[in-house]
């Protein structure tokens, strides 16, 4: 409840601030939008080349990190605060409280006073390790910018000073401040709230914060219009957009919760979506909530009336409640997830969220591109062909120009064509002859980007654009051979098509390369300018598949993935790689066609298509949503400015450490390689993870179940406590500690085999037929005590209880070594070691605790010698028992 009502505040809170906060904030942006850029430097008091290190540093002081929400890893005061007051702990000190000055309980109240130091100092050690070894692997794959600094410490605006003195650094995000100088180039994400200095064909994608999927073109120039929408601003770019193309030079204005972005932060994270994992806990929490709310009101109340002794009841009915309570699953699942980080990133995966680890295991569809997974992520440029077939340096010139000037973030094939030209002896471009007039940025729904450039010479506009084939078929209405242009003609369109397609067939991917003189006169220019082009050829190029692709394919498929092609290249392509690294098409789906259905359409082909070619990012991402809704956990693969929407829309994105910005960011698994082999080994981790979890809810539920019918029924049948309140405190402090140690467990072969997901009515399955299983046994110890050794009055109460305490201690522990596995245990399956000897631990204090100094303080007296073989004999024969209802349990129902 405390929790529900802070979060219910919180958020109320939240809106409110990032209302008054957001005003603020746009009130002062729009204002220095309307200075110039000389201005606004004087404004943010820096200059052109930047801060110096000594006023960076200050900066930070006053201004903090760069960090929209700062990351909870508070001082070590407030997390020990934050571990002392839950509820669980609460409930301990009332307890110690009542024992110290109700019942003037010195001892119990100092054993339950050591609980809550040991359950507190155990979950901050553990969780403080597990949170450093996250922020290790975080900062392994901490996202850039690109800054100027100064070393010296001149003041600023101090004319004559020499410029290179000024240095351009990569610094982490969070290092940056009011006041920096920042270049920004293609694939960056906006790190804060800037003003722009400078700028050269600009695009920047804002749909987080306007929900405008078309990237704006922004300037440097000052604006007028205050009464515009501060986010419209041209020469303002803000922190949750990123570059599409294009370059620019900007200071920082606010950084941090100081941004329009970070004003509204409290409010996004509040609406971020649960995942299984979370859900999964929420829901086992809830059902042991459930137990609870029956079960100790009932002991309670039927010790209260039976035993006419409310104090007694009480204390003991507030005992059985933390008995019940599943307090180290907090501790249990942190250290999972860390160990499960620490042991991925052996294996050259970074986990950025920890929570995403499980759906990693529990992922049954891996979508992916083609480019860098299935293939070497080398591209090679082999063909530069006329509108016949035949090898025309003409084509790679023009293609040249048009990769050497476009700012964007040049791509594989980009750089295979600039490769080509340096390498060619016979081939001299001078594109010194050559001025940028202007660009047209590449964009998914176009597929085609374009460059203006003029000749020195002659002054002529020539226009220049390269794409898919299909795109730049459609808005040429000439086409050039030998030189000579001729009107293209639908036989014409035809013959080029089928070329594009018998060398596609080849495996080359095709990208066609057009032309259009332009007026020189005209120096802005924009999509409704390609048209009426010439068509003059392709530049065709190889990307061979990786030798390691089709072994991790069936490797995957060999644990449940299915691997399907989600890529914007053609599928006859697509299809060729998908042949050579043995992947098996089951059916082709283009984005034409993804287009044209509904979402219901969509996710009743989804199941039956292996390659989906052609596909725009906004169709990616709706891929995925059929996926989803067909109940899959999808997984998805990409490295590129437009995979953000799918990134965010599997239940667990994936990139790689080489990747855009804007992937790395929207990322929840960074991978060092780009292989597939590399994610099975991650996903194999992460169904590890899954399994040690699922091995403590498992215990804890049927142990807590079974002991709510042995607490009932002892409680209605005997004249005093089956145990005293201290006696089972210590009991469930000594069962936790036996429990620390199942995150270092082993995990059996078979059950990495399958995707794994959370299912609770499997778990409550599981609880309902194994937890009534040591009530059977809880209840022979009651007979044999109550009959054989007449413990059954008062006076003999002690002995009665020390037998239980020891009978239920021995088999609460051991019972993990039946439950870990669908095997026999200790002959077929083995636990960890140190799971093994943290079982011999406690088992030994609990066997010895009678007998010890201790003994008196906790109410135990020793036991009869003839005791131990008949509590050996119950021992046996409760896991012999327990094995052969857990075996029937997995044919019957399956195991999770």
């Amino acid at each position: 409840m405390t929790n529900i009502y802070t979060h219910i505040t919180s958020l109320f809170t939240a809106k409110q601030i990032a209302t008054e906060q957001s005003g603020k904030i746009t009130d002062m942006l729009s204002e220095v939008a309307c200075l110039s850029p000389e201005d606004a430097l004087a404004r943010m008091e820096t200059n052109a080349d930047g801060l110096t290190v000594e006023q960076a540093e200050t900066r930070t002081e006053t201004y903090g990190k760069n960090q929209v929400i700062s990351d909870n890893h508070s001082s070590t005061s407030k997390q020990l605060l934050r571990l002392i007051i839950n509820p669980l702990n609460i409930m301990l000190l009332i307890l110690a409280v009542i024992n110290f000055v109700f019942l003037d309980d010195f001892e119990s109240g100092s054993i339950v006073s050591l609980m809550v130091i040991l359950s507190v100092g155990l979950c901050f050690v553990q969780e403080r390790r597990s949170n450093d070894a996250a922020e290790k692997l975080r900062a392994m794959v901490s996202t850039t910018a690109s800054v100027l600094r100064r070393a010296d410490d001149e003041e600023q605006g101090t004319e004559g000073r020499d410029a290179r003195k000024s240095s351009r650094l990569e610094l982490p995000i969070e290092d940056l401040v009011p006041g920096d100088i920042l270049w920004l180039s293609a694939g960056d994400i906006i790190p804060a709230d800037v003003r722009l200095l400078s700028a050269r064909d600009l695009f920047i994608n804002q749909s987080a914060l306007t929900g405008e999927s078309m990237p704006v073109e922004k300037f440097p120039t000052l604006v007028t219009g205050a009464d515009k929408n501060f986010l419209e601003l041209a020469n303002l770019a803000f922190m949750g957009s990123h570059v599409t193309s294009g370059t620019a030079k900007a200071v920082i204005l606010a950084t941090g919760g100081q941004t329009y972005f970070g004003s509204l932060a409290h409010s996004i994270t509040a609406q971020r979506v649960t995942t299984s994992f979370e859900k999964g806990i929420n829901r086992f929490t809830w059902l042991m909530i459930k137990f609870m709310a029956i079960m100790v009101p009932l002991v309670f109340l039927i010790n209260g009336f039976t035993k006419h002794n409310w104090m007694e009841s009480f204390v003991f009915a507030m005992s059985v409640a933390v008995g019940l309570t599943p307090e180290m699953l907090p501790m249990i699942v942190t250290v999972n997830l860390s160990k499960g980080a620490l042991a991925m990133s052996r294996k050259k995966v970074i986990v950025k969220r920890l929570n995403s680890i499980q759906n990693f295991g529990a992922m049954d569809v891996l979508c992916t591109d083609k480019t860098g997974t299935l293939t070497q992520d080398k591209v090679i440029m082999k063909k530069s062909v006329d509108l016949q077939g035949e090898d025309n340096d003409a084509v790679l010139e023009y293609a040249y120009l048009n990769s050497f000037y476009q700012s964007g973030l040049k791509n594989l094939l980009d750089v295979a064509v600039l490769n080509e030209v340096d390498i060619r002896k016979d081939l001299q471009i001078d594109d010194q002859a050559y001025a940028k007039i202007d660009e047209i940025p590449f964009d998914f729904v176009r597929r085609r980007m374009s460059v203006v450039v003029g000749k020195k010479e002659t002054s002529e506009h020539i226009l220049i654009c390269k794409g898919a084939v299909e795109e730049i078929l459609n808005s040429c209405t000439r086409g050039e051979l030998n030189g000579q242009p001729f009107d293209m003609t639908m036989a014409h369109r035809d013959e080029t098509l089928q070329l594009a397609r018998d060398l596609n067939e080849d495996g080359f991917r095709v990208i066609a390369v057009a032309h259009k003189d332009m007026p020189p006169e005209q120096s802005v220019y924009g999509v409704k300018d390609e048209n009426d082009m010439t068509l003059i050829g392709f530049i065709a190029f190889l990307d061979p598949p990786k030798e390691s692709a089709a072994p991790a394919i069936a490797a995957l498929e060999s644990h449940g993935i299915k691997v399907k092609i989600l890529t914007g290249d053609n599928d006859i392509v697509a299809l060729r790689i998908c042949k050579d690294v043995n992947l098996k098409v089951e059916g082709v789906m283009l984005g034409a066609e993804v287009a044209n259905m509904t979402d219901t359409e969509l996710a009743l082909r989804v199941d039956s298509t292996t390659l989906f070619a052609k596909l725009s990012p906004a169709q990616k991402a709706r891929v995925i949503a059929a996926l989803h809704a067909n109940d899959h956990v999808v997984g998805f693969l990409g490295d590129g400015i437009n995979d953000g929407p799918a990134l965010k829309a599997a239940d667990v994105g994936i990139s790689v450490d080489t990747a855009a910005d804007i992937a790395k960011e929207s990322a929840d698994i960074i991978l060092l390689e780009k292989s597939l082999m590399v994610l099975e080994a991650g996903v194999l981790e992460g169904r590890k993870v899954f399994g040690n979890i699922t091995k403590y809810i498992k215990m804890g539920a049927s142990s807590n179940f079974g002991n709510m019918f042995s607490m009932l029924g002892a409680s209605a049948w005997l004249p005093f406590l089956p145990m005293l309140p201290i006696q089972v405190l210590t009991n469930n402090l000594l069962y936790d500690f036996s429990q620390t140690t199942i995150p270092t467990d082993n995990v059996d072969e078979d059950y990495l085999t399958a995707p794994r997901r959370w299912d609770i009515s499997h778990i409550a399955k599981f609880m309902i037929f194994l937890g009534p299983i040591s009530s059977i046994f809880d209840y022979i110890t009651f007979a044999v005590m109550y009959f054989g050794f007449h413990a059954n009055t008062e006076a003999t109460a002690p002995l009665f209880q020390t037998a239980w305490f020891v009978e239920s201690i021995l088999t609460q522990t051991i019972i993990i070594h039946i439950i870990r596995t669908n095997k026999i245990p200790f002959i077929e399956s083995r636990a960890s070691w140190p799971l093994i000897l943290t079982t011999v631990i406690i088992c030994t204090i609990g066997i010895m605790l009678p007998t010890s100094i201790a003994a008196h303080s906790l109410g135990f007296v020793a036991l009869p010698t003839i005791w131990w073989p008949i509590l050996a004999v119950i021992v046996g024969s409760y896991m012999v028992l327990a094995h052969i209802v857990k075996t029937w349990f997995i044919k019957r129902f399956g195991w999770n």
